[in-house]
């Protein structure tokens, strides 16, 4: 077995290996791969990958090396993220596996999922000049401290080191997709930070309570402000509570089996309309591959802790960096 640290599917695979091999004797070892230079030498093309006598059966021809989430379909055409058990029954008794179409919806290219996350690869954080990267900051500690959205007036004097107004940065940071205004030009979102309520409840560690537009948003909350936070949130598919606790920097999940929905629709738009609400938390990975059944417009993938965290981080814990 094959797979990135705390991949959700694993406890899965090696569930369905112990039914397929029913009770018969067989040595299991469980790999990690961390690097794509180690799944070129593996051969795994993503996370969980299951070699027998060191051959992929499930094997796609031209598949990347990669340490991405992997999902297979079942004898059914189902998404999944693990082969299920007939297949590996027919893998071990030395049958030809007869291997589906890889679920390229649920898989695609990373530049995909994280543009949206990233704008386009340029980052969320704002230039330096006309005033882009003081406002913003300005914006962004508001809504650390307050919990809601500033008004232009709170925002004259970061604005003025540019000699421009507050209104005039904002719509070029609103036409840049670092914050969304409403049609009055009121901030609705500074990503992270959302003005409206989202699924994604933040407790800071100073007693503010905030919303986060999405679950990436969330989770990158801790690393942008540098204290800690509790994130509440629920599983879209069957509303069980989930929460992701940072303590000096450490994030301790509650349900254990949680994992991160990563997407965005195939569409043009700010992140607030093109992927925010394709960024879930899911209580464990059965709800999010039926999740994923359910919204086949989405390109997404589903993530381990540990990624949706390093994506968070990378994303936004440069945000209020000072030069």
């Amino acid at each position: 077995m094959l797979t990135v640290p705390d991949c959700p599917n694993a406890p899965v695979v090696r569930e369905r290996i112990t039914a397929a091999l029913d009770g018969r004797e067989a040595q299991v070892e469980l790999i990690e791969v961390r690097e794509e230079a180690e799944a070129a030498r593996w051969g795994m093309t993503g996370s969980p990958t299951v070699l027998v006598d060191g051959v992929d059966p499930f094997a796609v021809a031209g598949a990347p090396p990669s340490v991405s989430c992997r999902l297979y379909r079942d004898e059914e055409g189902r998404a999944g993220g693990a082969p299920s058990v007939e297949v590996l029954r027919q893998a071990f008794s030395g049958t030809d596996v007869s291997v589906p179409p890889p679920v390229e919806e649920c898989c695609g290219d990373d530049r995909i999922v994280l543009d949206p996350i990233g704008r386009a690869g340029r980052g969320r954080r704002a230039p330096g000049e006309r005033g882009l990267r003081a406002v913003h900051q300005a914006v962004l500690r508001h809504f650390a401290a307050t919990g809601h959205a500033p008004e232009p007036a709170d925002l004259a004097a970061a604005a003025a080191t540019a000699r421009r107004t507050a209104e005039d940065v904002l719509a070029e940071l609103g036409r840049e997709d670092f914050l969304t205004l409403d049609a009055d030009g009121q901030i609705r979102a500074a990503y992270p930070f959302s003005a409206a309520p989202t699924p994604h409840r933040l407790h800071l560690a100073n007693g503010v309570e905030a919303w986060a537009m999405c679950a990436i948003d969330a989770l990158g909350v801790a690393a942008m402000l540098r204290q800690d936070v509790t994130v509440a949130s629920c599983d879209p598919v069957d509303g069980r509570p989930i929460t992701v606790t940072f303590t000096d920097g450490a994030a301790r999940w509650q349900p254990a089996e949680a994992v991160v929905f990563v997407g965005q629709r195939a569409q043009a738009g700010p992140a607030a309309t093109v992927c925010c609400d394709a960024l879930n938390f899911f209580a464990d990975s059965t709800t999010a591959e039926a999740w994923v059944r359910q919204h086949q417009e989405v390109h997404s993938r589903i993530t381990s802790q540990a990624e949706a965290l390093h994506i968070a981080e990378q994303t936004f814990g440069p945000l209020l960096v000072q030069d």
